[in-house]
């Protein structure tokens, strides 16, 4: 079957899918995709490796996520059928690779929003410690993600303006956070004497990655998007920006408050700290509740975006052909909806995080750099969508392989445990690709 035939046939199965949203919408799923629980930890741990180098990493990070997203916004301008980045990959490279790239997403999204969901939990309990442990703490995942499926179940519409209504809910508290921080800082604690090691760079970039993670996951439903060609770019410019910004003046205002040693020795809450150091009381209270409406607002936005991965693989025939089923009323992926809320919340159930964040990191790298050669490949046969003009790098393959260069260059510390955990589940979807194939 060629490329077009392909993409014909792939866009015919999905026109019970509704095009509802726009660059708002999109910008506010991705930014709430991105802006989860992790940049209320990740500010100590950051510091406890670099010191007062801290906040140079988020400046690496910024880079690094700046040249994926340049390639996204290519690569989702000329491609908007539903599965994101596994329809980039699977369009250019064919079955297994789209199989294999869609693995690495839905992995990636699922331990990253399992992950978010147990610290979600966690600040739920560390509010009402009632409810911290046990069956008390199973069932203030299994009513959220109940909540948060029924939502999005009845339409793309209603889950989108959930998502936007929980991103000013969640930004309140860091932005007090923030501007009262500000006035406070001591420029000596901002002050590095030296620079670490090069490898120390690349494993806390890698670690903090995790904060940057997101939009492979917010671009799953493109098949839903308005307008992709001009929707996509500008999305990703909106949400990407107001991140970064925001990520490095709370590494600032963080550092600048509490010093470098406070800062590591309280990395467990180190947001919370802060605001105990600037208003008392009431201001950790304000920061843990803004870290539960924050890490929902993750939770949201995942649960738009990543049932509809499953829906790709089962609309292209890896899993079973009804997890495509698309509801006859509300025009959504119900079935993968439901199937996907399920098995987060049991992951997130027996799990922590950082028992999950380790495997999101490294199959988001793999992921990016898939999405990064995918990218390239489609500029070189230009492919777009039918009457509309595509967003073109500036720098053409230049950004592409310096993608792919940093990749690589944060790949470097990844460790040998780390490469056997995701290299597992790879050889078992290769498993599963070949028996779906030779039963087809």
């Amino acid at each position: 079957m060629s490329d077009s035939t392909h993409a014909a046939s792939t866009l015919d199965a999905e026109r019970g899918l509704t095009r509802a949203i726009g660059v708002l919408g999109l910008a506010a799923a991705i930014f709430n995709t991105t802006v989860g629980g992790g940049i209320f930890r990740l500010p100590g741990v950051v510091t406890e490796l670099m010191g007062a180098s801290a906040p140079w990493v988020y400046v690496i990070c910024a880079v690094a996520i700046g040249l994926v997203v340049l390639t996204f916004a290519e690569a989702g301008s000329r491609v908007s059928m539903t599965g994101g980045p596994y329809a980039y990959v699977e369009l250019v490279f064919g079955p297994y690779a789209g199989f294999m790239s869609g693995v690495l997403l839905w992995l990636l999204g699922t331990t990253a929003m399992a992950s978010v969901s147990s610290a979600y939990a966690g600040f739920i309990g560390t509010l009402f410690p009632a409810l911290s442990a046990g069956v008390p703490r199973a069932l203030v995942l299994a009513v959220s993600f109940a909540f948060l499926a029924g939502v999005n179940l009845r339409g793309v519409r209603q889950g989108t303006q959930l998502i936007g209504l929980v991103s000013v809910a969640k930004l309140l508290p860091l932005l007090i956070l923030v501007a009262v921080g500000a006035m406070a800082i001591a420029p000596a604690n901002l002050s590095a004497e030296h620079a670490p090691a090069a490898s120390t760079f690349a494993r806390t970039a890698t670690v903090l990655f995790f904060a940057f993670m997101g939009i492979e996951s917010a671009l799953v439903p493109s098949g839903e998007v308005k307008n992709p060609s001009r929707t996509v770019p500008r999305a990703i410019a909106i949400a990407m920006i107001g991140v970064t910004v925001l990520y490095i003046s709370i590494q600032l205002v963080a550092q600048g408050v509490l010093g470098v040693d406070a800062l590591a020795a309280a990395k467990a809450a180190p947001l919370a700290a802060v605001a105990d150091r600037l208003m008392g009381s009431p201001g950790r209270l304000l920061l843990l509740i803004g870290a539960a409406i924050s890490t929902f607002g993750y939770m949201s936005g995942m649960t738009l975006a990543m049932p509809r991965a499953l829906y790709a693989f089962a609309r292209d025939g890896f899993l079973p052909r009804p997890i495509a089923a698309v509801h006859p009323r509300f025009h959504t992926p119900w079935l993968a909806i439901v199937v996907q809320s399920a098995t987060v919340c049991a992951l997130a159930v027996v799990n922590e995080f950082e028992a999950l964040a380790v495997l999101a990191n490294l199959s988001a790298l793999l992921l990016y750099a898939m999405c990064a050669v995918a990218a390239w490949e489609l500029r070189r046969r230009h492919v777009q969508n039918e009457g509309t003009t595509p967003f073109n790098l500036p720098l053409g393959p230049t950004v592409h392989v310096l993608t792919c260069a940093v990749i690589v260059w944060m790949l470097t510390s990844i460790t040998v445990e780390e490469w056997r955990a995701v290299g597992l589940v790879l050889v078992v979807a290769t498993v599963l690709f070949l028996f779906r194939r030779k039963q087809a």
